[in-house]
């Protein structure tokens, strides 16, 4: 919301000293997040003056059209004389008052203006639009055309308020008073201790039976709307020049006079209105919820089908506006037209101004992407008792403006609510703030943000109409609190408990992250956020549990409104996203939750914040939160050894995201058993099927492998990307937590190759887990070191595989026959599961 301090000073008596920073200064330290003060004609210096366009001549033989003008200026060139200027703008004529800058000034951007010989002429200042003089867009892009009866001569700086201070502050979105000058005016007013002239305090007529006719079928969705009607009015009536520089200022387009004034107020007062062409409405003016299918052509010119929840404006036609977001083309204020048969366009109009539901405006803004100023407002929440000043202010003005007259009838309809109290101990904010504040000053700070507070050791607070966001006591008490000061709350550090530490899970995922880092990978942790479509790009069966995801209600981005159930979207984005970049030798790791729906949805309780919530509320709060895994996950593209003079390296594959696997297995003391497996992104051929024994039972932690060429190419990925994914909690369940420090024997070991072969679909893991379960206790460690395939020598699809098996025991040097008779017993077994023969 930007505040021009010009605009501000009507409503607070700041002292004459204070600057738009010491402002600022004050409103920060009151809560109010004030982003930039902006300098308006900081660098701007006359003469700037109102001209009046004696003579056009256009000059030929240009590329663009040329105008040499003569323009009487008054005393301000010093001679009296016409000014000589040349332009190339069109949107003026004989007799239009205008804004000339004169030689030896200065305009925004530090640009000098002199006298200079251009097209054939000597032009002697500058005809000015508003980009010029940096005043923001008025529509008309050309040049700036004054009222006739401006004087010639006046110095334009002080008629069109060039120089002033405007405050850029972010209105958080408990915070909708704040949207207005009158909310933040009342901000100043309580941060300098002076008085507060309400604009919203105007004497408004009572309600009788001669307004506009209105029905009200949803009391829910609006529960207030006041309808003024205005005669009359002069089409051709412009906005004043100080009513479209504060348009402008606070970051408008001035439009037409109606249009511009319900603008101003709403900036005013915070409050949304409408006008309407009272010619166009059709009978009774109505509020209920749209028909499923029915249409509208909103202001902006595009047809939009209504949804059943959006609520509506009306007539007897049907929808002529979308409630508290934009109203309908077919009641459009009309611009004044000048015709034979004189000036037309609207001269009545039905001032709307009216409170709706913030839920449902929020989500018909959004279901239609029509974000408006009025829709900002009311999602943030307005002040529902200011309707009828707002739509006071809108008829004055219009009257004062326009020369209209107001119709008698007040049409004010009004739903049946209880006003918001809140029992507050009067010791809470202390509570809460560590500071002994007392009673006196929680009442008066309560009192200067517009509530009414009665009792003693318990207060009863109503909140004021204009704070919908007060609705508990800690809400109170952070008024308190920041209006006495965030910066005097004391410093305190939080004192732990000695001797604790990281948990085991802590020290865990610490060590699996330096051993990847290790390892060579990059840590890149990404957003949880993914879009449900990603798993048909990864090549998901349609029943594959990993599809079934928890849904934000609020999403940051509609395109990913879904939690993740599986790391590697996140990974996968970043590595293509760093390829792309130029980047194309990546091993990257990511290690974090993933969120699994439950079978049963439970509701979330609400944990109190004045004391340490019970076991049985958290454990509450667990149960109704999806199940949170921790997972972790490698990606990898490019070369995995870089080539030089020491060799010509070797690009990443399978074989490396499996590795990853063991590694982080390592880390968790689990023995992680790999095997040929199939799932979803992975290629059927180059995948591995990652399991762990935990209580007797083989469970399946994860997969490790090549990418399928579908899935690179779904993702725009490098070919052969490579990718490994483990559930970190499964694996910690079945290690025992302390990773095994290899062991040091005095006792020499004794090694044995044997070279198997067998039909070539039998996988090595499986020949390698028969030979190392017949091998015996004797055996230390097995290695496959040799695949060999030929069809001449071994026979049609069979397959040559070599392990080195190393034989010792922990208390004495082994014989050659224990070692041979270990090493036989292994290869039996082999053959009796996997038909496995010694080659040779």
């Amino acid at each position: 919301m930007r505040i021009p301090l010009s605009w501000l000073r009507e409503y607070v008596d700041l002292p004459a000293t204070e600057t738009g920073r010491d402002v600022q200064e004050k409103l920060v330290s009151a809560g109010l997040e004030v982003e930039t003060v902006e300098q308006l004609g900081a660098d701007l210096k006359g003469p700037l003056v109102v001209g009046q366009v004696l003579t056009i001549e256009e000059l030929e033989g240009f590329k663009k059209p040329i105008r040499f003008c003569t323009v009487d200026v008054g005393q301000a060139n010093g001679t009296g004389e016409p000014q000589e200027i040349v332009c190339g703008a069109r949107n003026f004529a004989v007799g239009d008052k205008v804004v000339v800058v004169l030689p030896g000034a200065t305009l925004p951007g530090g640009f000098s203006i002199a006298a200079r010989k251009t097209y054939g002429k000597t032009s002697h200042g500058m005809i000015c639009s508003t980009d010029e003089l940096g005043m923001g867009d008025d529509g008309t892009h050309g040049i700036i055309v004054l009222p006739p009866e401006t004087e010639v001569g006046r110095d334009a700086i002080e008629l069109l308020e060039l120089v002033d201070e405007v405050l850029d502050i972010a209105v958080t979105a408990n915070r909708g008073d704040c949207l207005s000058i009158r909310g933040v005016a009342r901000e100043a007013a309580i941060a300098y201790g002076l008085p507060l002239r309400d604009p919203a305090l105007i004497d408004v007529p009572a309600p009788n039976a001669y307004g506009y006719p209105v029905q009200l079928s949803d009391p829910f969705g609006c529960d207030r709307f006041t309808a003024r009607t205005i005669t009359g009015l002069r089409p051709e009536a412009r906005s004043p020049i100080w009513l479209q520089r504060r348009l402008q200022k606070v970051g408008m387009r001035p439009i037409s006079l109606a249009v511009d004034v319900t603008n101003y107020v709403m900036m005013e007062l915070g409050q949304p209105l409408h006008a309407y062409d009272r010619s166009l409405v059709q009978g009774t003016i109505g509020v209920r919820r749209a028909e499923e299918g029915e249409k509208l052509v909103t202001l902006d010119g595009v047809e939009r089908k209504l949804h059943a929840e959006d609520l509506v404006i009306t007539d007897e036609r049907g929808p002529i506006g979308l409630a508290g977001v934009m109203g309908g083309a077919n009641t459009e204020i009309a611009d004044h037209e000048v015709t034979e048969d004189g000036v037309n366009g609207t001269t009545d109009v039905v001032i709307e101004a009216a409170h709706f539901d913030a839920v449902s405006v929020a989500r018909t803004a959004r279901r239609h992407k029509l974000l408006s100023e009025a829709s900002r407002r009311f999602e943030r929440g307005v002040d529902p008792q200011a309707a009828a000043a707002a739509a006071q202010r809108t008829v004055d003005l219009l009257v004062l403006l326009a020369g209209g007259t107001a119709e008698a009838g007040v049409t004010e309809i009004i739903a049946p609510s209880a006003p918001r109290t809140i029992t507050l101990p009067a010791g809470h904010p202390d509570k809460v703030a560590g500071v002994d504040y007392g009673r006196e000053t929680v009442v008066r700070r309560l009192q200067e943000v517009g509530c009414d507070v009665y009792g003693q050791d318990e207060l009863i607070v109503t909140a004021p109409s204009w704070r919908p966001d007060l609705t508990e006591p800690n809400d109170l008490a952070e008024e308190v609190i920041r209006l006495e000061g965030y910066e005097n709350l004391p410093s305190t550090l939080p004192k732990p408990p000695s001797g604790r530490g990281l948990t085991h899970r802590q020290r865990l995922h610490r060590r699996v992250g330096r051993a990847l880092a290790g390892a060579g990978y990059v840590e890149a942790p990404n957003y949880p956020f993914v879009s449900e479509q990603v798993f048909d790009q990864l090549g998901l069966d349609a029943d594959d549990p990993a599809r079934r995801v928890v849904k934000l209600v609020n999403p940051l981005s509609d395109e990913e409104p879904a939690l993740r159930t599986t790391l590697l979207p996140g990974l996968l984005n970043a590595l293509r996203r760093n390829d792309g970049r130029g980047s194309h030798d990546l091993t990257l790791f990511e290690t974090g939750l993933v969120f699994l729906p439950r079978a049963e949805r439970g509701t979330a309780v609400h944990l109190p914040v004045d004391r340490r919530p019970t076991d049985e509320e958290i454990a509450a709060l667990d149960a109704a939160l999806p199940e949170q895994p921790r997972h972790v996950a490698v990606v990898l593209a490019g070369a995995r050894e870089q080539a030089g003079w020491w060799g010509k390296g070797r690009p990443a594959d399978w074989a490396d995201a499996v590795e990853a696997a063991r590694t982080v297995a390592g880390e968790t003391g689990a023995e992680l058993i790999v095997r040929k497996g199939q799932y979803g992104p992975w290629h059927p051929g180059r995948c591995a099927e990652l399991v762990v024994v935990a209580d007797g039972t083989e469970r399946v932690v994860g997969h490790a492998g090549e990418l399928h060429p579908r899935v690179l190419k779904a993702l725009g990925l490098p070919e052969r990307t490579c990718a490994m994914e483990l559930d970190l909690d499964a694996l910690e369940t079945a290690g025992d937590g302390v990773p095994q420090a290899p062991a040091i024997s005095t006792f020499p070991v004794a090694t044995q190759d044997v070279a198997l072969v067998v039909d070539r679909p039998v996988p090595a893991a499986e020949v390698e887990a028969a030979l190392r379960e017949g091998a015996g206790e004797l055996l230390e460690s097995i290695r496959l070191f040799d695949v060999y395939e030929n069809a001449e020598q071994l026979g049609e699809g069979r397959k040559s595989l070599a392990y080195a098996l190393r034989f010792r025991a922990a208390d004495r040097t082994l014989t050659v026959d224990e070692a041979s008779a270990a090493r036989d017993a292994a290869v039996t077994l082999a053959g009796e599961r996997t038909g496995a023969v010694l080659r040779g």
